[in-house]
């Protein structure tokens, strides 16, 4: 069963552009990862200090995988200083 990940954030004013840049980063080096399906980077066209990560896995072994990847490392060590909030929401697909 898929494992889905979506992060609402809120990035500082004056670090969209240096937060943005790791985001993206940490995205194409985890859409190269076995488990990772997909993972997209958001931001809402009217304000761009809110943001949304969109990631699914294969389950929560891959999406543990991940955190441990020097990418992933990188990406809370520069990129989530950057931040007003940060809040993740765990989900999975709804059977029928």
């Amino acid at each position: 069963m898929s494992f889905v990940l979506a992060v609402n954030l809120r990035i500082k004013p004056g670090n969209v552009e240096r937060f943005m840049a790791q985001a993206l980063a940490n995205g194409r080096e985890a859409r190269k990862e076995p488990g990772c399906r997909q993972f997209e980077v958001l931001v809402d066209p009217a304000d761009r200090t809110k943001a949304m990560l969109f990631e699914i896995y294969d389950d929560e072994k891959a999406f543990e995988a991940h955190q441990q990847t020097p990418h992933f490392k990188k990406y809370v060590a520069e990129a989530v200083p950057l931040l007003e909030s940060r809040e993740r929401h765990r989900l999975q697909r709804a059977l029928p």
